[in-house]
């Protein structure tokens, strides 16, 4: 391929999924789920010169237990930090807050198609098979739903996907380098090939952005160590330089957690590994102990893991991204053994066992949701070498005279971009939804008295939309008995008003309505309907509660 088909090629596929991509953000008018408002939320604190901090403590196992409180406990900056450029230049909206993903989303295809390009010149396929393979690739991913959705949510999947892309294909790029050099030339790549600084670069940026960022890392490591017929200090060097790099990185953000968390390693996603059910998050009187870990049997441990898997394999890859990712699991075994792709492949395994087995529990909350990206980019070139094989296989065969490997990009492509006009709707309409609940509810609260800029700290299920909407400060309603909710209030000064989501699945506010102690320290609060009649159907089942007991 030559440099000018190369641009061309790579501009075609940036422009297609960036254009793609802008009309998807403008269906999507509320940030869902929660964690997406979260970066949003902080970048607006940003932005408006109050630091990093949060008006929604949804989270109770790292101290301060404070609000407004010091951001980013357990999540990492960079997502904000990429959605405040934007904000300051074109207002704190979350509009302006999606500029961001969408551009990052939009070079994700390019890193894809520079994948597969990588992968048809390691098959030695024909220019033409090539081509299409490359392209197709770049092109299915620009409308691949799992990614595509992503792309128009301020969060930290893209940004991963994309710094751990570009870490994949440079460590492809210095695997062959020193392969192929000999003596003094392979020493010089071990200690002063400026690609090494790239990847260290990537590998600190992509630990701001996710803390899987450590299986990153891992994977260079054991591909520097794994080159024969290198000598020892060789291979350290090529692994002590990305890692000192990617250290100056990441330090200043390590001793910033040090001074407000008091510790510079993410705690809290080591309690996390802890839990035995999602809701185990919000838990205020019983957090997650080992002990109350260990305490539920060897049967529950083996069920969680169980369930781990299957959420991550359905309900992240494949469902999502069907029937594509199906005919890209398929279709794996033929790709895995690929020089190209190992790197890609050695980080989606790393990934997938470790969310699956290590955060059994706290991974079908998303653990491994937001960072599958890489993986989905697999399965898409996948999927395509699996089909580009089969077509060839079928036209020798058939003795067809004329090529048509433009048949399996166009088989990926239009699936995947029929499944995402499917989708995405629905999803636009839910997150239109969300934004009209907290409007009616706020009239509703103000016809009543209670202006939710007046109430102090709300305690509420759903804490990180609460604070963005009400401007204020808000408790995550732990998933507890009333007595701990009341030791909940007492701790936070101020705090008179529960409010619950109608559609929560949780013990609330059902335990209310059951009665029993604690319970009659809940009086609820008779709303009357929201005043513009539009809105009416929006709070269906929301109820708000004051707590009357000192």
């Amino acid at each position: 391929m030559s440099r000018r088909e190369a641009i061309a090629s790579a501009g075609l596929i940036f422009v297609v999924a960036l254009a793609v991509r802008v009309v998807a953000a403008s269906l999507v008018v509320f940030p869902m789920p929660e964690d997406t408002a979260y970066y949003v939320e902080v970048a607006r604190a940003f932005v408006g010169g109050r630091g990093l901090v949060a008006d929604a403590l949804w989270s109770y196992q790292t101290p301060p237990l404070i609000v407004p409180r010091p951001a980013f406990e357990v999540w990492l900056p960079l997502p904000t930090f990429l959605s405040a450029l934007p904000m300051a230049l074109l207002g704190a909206t979350f509009a302006a807050a999606q500029v961001a993903p969408v551009i990052v989303g939009a070079i994700v295809p390019v890193l894809a198609w520079r994948l597969a390009a990588d992968v048809a010149e390691e098959l030695r396929l024909p220019p033409g098979r090539a081509r299409t393979l490359a392209v197709g690739t770049g092109l299915t991913c620009a409308v691949y739903l799992p990614l595509l959705l992503h792309s128009v949510l301020p969060d930290s999947t893209m940004p991963f996907a994309a710094l751990a892309l570009g870490a994949c294909l440079l460590m492809t790029r210095l695997v062959e380098s020193v392969r192929e050099a000999s003596g003094m030339a392979a020493r010089a790549v071990a200690m002063t090939d400026p690609r090494l600084l790239g990847l260290g670069l990537l590998l600190g940026l992509a630990a701001l952005t996710r803390n899987e960022a450590v299986w990153l890392a891992l994977v260079w490591a054991l591909l520097a160590w794994s080159m024969r017929g290198r000598s020892a200090g060789e291979r350290i060097g090529l692994i002590a330089v990305p890692a000192v790099v990617a250290l100056v990185v990441f330090a200043p953000w390590a001793i910033r957690d040090w001074a407000v968390f008091g510790t510079p390693l993410p705690g809290q996603a080591l309690t996390n590994a802890l839990s035995i059910r999602g809701e185990d998050i919000f838990a205020w009187s019983d957090p997650p102990t080992l002990a109350r870990y260990l305490a539920v049997g060897p049967q529950r441990l083996i069920e969680m893991r169980v369930q781990g898997i299957g959420h991550n394999l359905l309900n992240v890859l494949l469902v999502p991204g069907a029937p594509l990712s199906v005919i890209g699991l398929i279709a794996l075994p033929w790709s895995v053994a690929l020089r190209s792709l190992r790197p890609v492949v050695a980080l989606s395994a790393l990934t997938f066992v470790a969310t699956s087995l290590l955060f059994p529990v706290a991974t079908t909350w998303g653990t491994f949701l937001h960072a599958a990206g890489p993986v989905h980019v697999l399965l898409v070139i996948s999927s395509l070498v699996g089909l580009d094989r089969l077509i060839a296989a079928i036209g020798d065969r058939r003795r067809w005279t004329r090529p048509v490997a433009w048949l399996a990009p166009a088989l990926t492509m239009s699936g995947a971009a029929l499944f995402a006009a499917v989708f995405l709707p629905a999803f636009g309409l839910g997150s239109r939804e969300t934004a009209d609940r907290y409007r009616a509810l706020d009239q509703q609260l103000a016809a009543a008295g209670m202006p939710l800029a007046t109430l102090g700290p709300v305690i509420t299920d759903f804490p990180i939309w609460m604070a963005m909407t009400s401007r204020g400060a808000s408790l995550a309603l732990p998933d507890e008995p009333p007595s701990s909710v009341l030791d909940l209030a007492r701790s936070f000064p101020g705090t008179h008003t529960l409010i619950v989501d109608g559609g929560s699945d949780r013990m609330w506010p059902g335990i209310l309505d059951a009665g029993g102690p604690g319970t009659e320290c809940f009086q609820e609060v008779k709303l009357a309907p929201p005043a513009d009649p539009t809105l009416v159907a929006a709070v269906k089942g929301t109820r708000v509660f004051r707590l009357v007991c000192p």
